[in-house]
Order: C-alpha cells, then sequence, then structure tokens
C-alpha cells in the first residue's frame, strides 16, 4: 500500500516532511502513527491504514507534492520490530544502556544533526517534555561548554611553570565559514507569512487611522463579574471577547470595511467571521471566529483559548484558519504601545490592540489619570474610505467605552 501525501486544501500544493515516528523497514501496525506532515498552514498526522513492513520513500526535511508517495506498507512481508531496528544499528561500547529520546518538533532532529548537538542532554520546555527548536543551543555552544577531563588536566600541566603564551593572531575566514552566523531554512508557515505580508505591501493600498480608547468602564466590569464569569464559565474574562463583540457590532455599520475585493468586483459578506492572531512556535497563525456577532462572551473565550492551545502543538485544522472576513491582532499582550498592524489578503481591514497605559486626560475640564489603549486601524483604501474607516474606529470606541450600550445592543 502506498502512502501518499493527502489533498490538505485548495491553496496548498506541497507540503514538508516532518518527522518519522517509525523507522524505515519496521513492522508498523494498523492505526500507528507514522509521520508529521508540515503545511504552510497546519501540521497533519499520518496513521498507517494496514499492518506491514514500512518502506520511507521520502526522508525528513522533504518538501513534497501533494499526491506524492512517501512511503509503502508492504502488507505480505515482515519488517523489523521497533526493538530489532534499533539494536541492528552500529552501537558503540557503553557501560550505560541507551536513553530513550524525549518526544520532539519535526525540525528538531534535522537541526540538532547539523549543529552535533546531543538530543539526550537537552530538556524540552514542550507539553510532556517536548523539545522544542528554541530548546536547541545554538551551533558549536553544547560542544564548548563541555570539555573533557583529560583535557583540562593537560591544559593545566602544560601551562605550570611556563610563561603566558603570546595571543594568537586572528585567522582570517570567509563570511560563510564564521560559526557566529548559522543559516536555517524557512519552514512551509514561515514561507507562507512572508509571501503574504510582502503581498499585503505590494498589492493593496494600505493606511492605517489612529485613535485611542479609555479602558476604565471595562476594566472596572470586568473586575466586578470575573470570579462569576470563571466560576459559571470555567474560563476568564479577557479584554479581547470584548472587541471580538464591539468589532462585529460595528462591522453591521460599515459593510466595506467587511467586505472584500475580487478582480473588479467588490464582494460585501454579511456575515462576521473573526480572525484573531495568535502567536506560536511555528510563528503567527490567525484562527477564525465565526459568527462572531451571534457568540455570547463565553464562547468567545472559550474558543480563543482553545485556539491559542492548540496553534502551539500544530493541532489547527484547515477549515479553522481561512475564511475570515475582519482580523483583531494583539500586540499589546507583548507590550507593544502603537504599531501598524499590516493587512491579512484578502480582507480589507484589520485592528491592532496595545498595552493599556495610565496616561494623564482631561475630563470635565480636569486633568486626571485613565488606562488609555492606543488602537489602530490598518485599511485597503481601494475600497474604505478614510472617512469610513474613522467612523468604523469611532464605534470601537464608543462600544468599549460604553460596554452597556453594546451589551444591550441599543
Amino acid at each position: 500500500m502506498d502512502i501518499i501525501v493527502p489533498q490538505i486544501g485548495e491553496s496548498i500544493i506541497e507540503a514538508e516532511i516532518g518527522q518519522w515516528y517509525k523507522q524505515d523497514g519496521e513492522q508498523v501496525n494498523k492505526d500507528d502513527l507514522l509521520l508529521e506532515l508540515e503545511t504552510e498552514k497546519v501540521n497533519i498526522e499520518l496513521n498507517a491504514e494496514v499492518s506491514g513492513k514500512l518502506t520511507i520513500l521520502a526522508q525528513q526535511g522533504e518538501t513534497v507534492k501533494i499526491g506524492a508517495v512517501i512511503a509503502t506498507i508492504d502488507e505480505a512481508a515482515t519488517g523489523r520490530s521497533a526493538a530489532a531496528a534499533t539494536t541492528s544499528q552500529p552501537q558503540q561500547p557503553s557501560s550505560e544502556p541507551p536513553k530513550e529520546l524525549p518526544p520532539m518538533n519535526p525540525a528538531v532532529a534535522k537541526l540538532a544533526a547539523e549543529r552535533g548537538i546531543d538530543l539526550s542532554k537537552i530538556t524540552g520546555s514542550g507539553r510532556g517534555g517536548r523539545i522544542l527548536v528554541d530548546d536547541l543551543p545554538a551551533a558549536g555552544e553544547q560542544a564548548e561548554q563541555t570539555v573533557s577531563q583529560p583535557e583540562a588536566e593537560t591544559v593545566q600541566e602544560t601551562g605550570k611553570g611556563s610563561a603566558p603564551a603570546p595571543p594568537a593572531e586572528p585567522l582570517a575566514r570567509k563570511p560563510s565559514d564564521d560559526k557566529r552566523i548559522r543559516r536555517v531554512p524557512m519552514t512551509q508557515i514561515r514561507k507562507k507569512i512572508a509571501e503574504r505580508l510582502l503581498m499585503a505591501r505590494q498589492q493593496t493600498a494600505m493606511l492605517t487611522t489612529f485613535n485611542e480608547i479609555d479602558m476604565s468602564r471595562v476594566i472596572h466590569l470586568r473586575n466586578s463579574h470575573k470570579e462569576t464569569f470563571l466560576k459559571k464559565h470555567g474560563v476568564p474574562l479577557g479584554f479581547m471577547s470584548f472587541f471580538v463583540k464591539a468589532c462585529a457590532e460595528a462591522l453591521k455599520d460599515s459593510p466595506e470595511v467587511n467586505a472584500r475585493i475580487d478582480g473588479s468586483d467588490i464582494v460585501y459578506q454579511d456575515f462576521f467571521d473573526i480572525g484573531i492572531a495568535v502567536g506560536s512556535k511555528r510563528g503567527l497563525v490567525v484562527p477564525v471566529i465565526r459568527d462572531a456577532d451571534r457568540l455570547h462572551f463565553d464562547d468567545i473565550e472559550k474558543t480563543i483559548r482553545d485556539y491559542a492551545e492548540r496553534a502551539d502543538s500544530g493541532k489547527l485544522t484547515l477549515d479553522e484558519l481561512t475564511g475570515g472576513t475582519f482580523t483583531i491582532s494583539n500586540g499589546g499582550i507583548y507590550g507593544s504601545v502603537l504599531s501598524t498592524p499590516l493587512l491579512n489578503p484578502p480582507q480589507s481591514a484589520i485592528l491592532g490592540m496595545h498595552a493599556i497605559q495610565d496616561r494623564a486626560v482631561v475630563r470635565s475640564g480636569e486633568i486626571v489619570i485613565r488606562p488609555i489603549m492606543n488602537v489602530a486601524l490598518s485599511y485597503d483604501h481601494r475600497i474604505i474610505d478614510g472617512k469610513e474607516a474613522v467612523n468604523f474606529l469611532k464605534r470601537i470606541k464608543t462600544y468599549i467605552e460604553d460596554p452597556e450600550e453594546m451589551l444591550l445592543e441599543m
């Protein structure tokens, strides 16, 4: 039986072989996890559909087309067992039994081999001790930190009673030989992010308008009800749900902001699927909250938490990452005070949230301290006029500064 790269989505034409969980020639059983495929949007796990001997045709790190045969399973043959596959490889004499390696992300093994890193000495920071790319030291770093005892003694003995050696002259080296430089291939998702960001700048007439929001009322409302909310719904009440609801209501009055350009047509979308930009180990992903205007606050908070947890492990589905009409990006969680968010094509607008800061403002002729958040709306000027963009952002400001109006749907 052939193991082929499955059709993942209309826009995805290739994938990268991630980690193989079985070895070449190994006996596998039906439903065993074989490997993980990395695409520009999601990771896909492939399981064995039959039992038999596995023959691997595409190695980790290779880029393969959709429909390509990457392995076969011979149902008539009997392969090596997992234990035999391990013991059949040449072993160095050792008084200690071999240490089983912890789980790791697909790119880890390849990078570790390139940098000469012993994975048995790495402590993973991922779920269940899983080793992530960020856990790996830079090239040569591990080797420099582990000098053998005989070498250390030789250095000490050589140095006894002798004058200090003159400093060695720096050797001329080519830039490509500089060990301070690391070259790592882009992952599929990073390539796609780069492509889409460049397209957003080159193929849209992007402008950004700014405003600031007094967060006092929302903070008071959240603090007054957060314990009851958590007890009843099992999730904390955050600020993002207020902004999702505010955007959904504001979009109803601004159809152009929720629309997109398709060739020479404007496509108006009478539904409100709002994407939430989530940072993950693999890069930025934007899962979509469907029909956000119909959801309650607890539904929004539960959906956001679920997306954030599954984004790091690459378990988001393609359907969850496509089809949004508007996006919210919260740079404030990283401490950003002001930024210009880039559009998420083919969407025509994106809202950027930022960190809340206490500032001096004037209220009723007096200077007072209020918690203020800067917000930014980037939009495609080909479809959205400046006046409409400003009014849309002002509507969000009104909903957040007077949340009762939004909650009562006034």
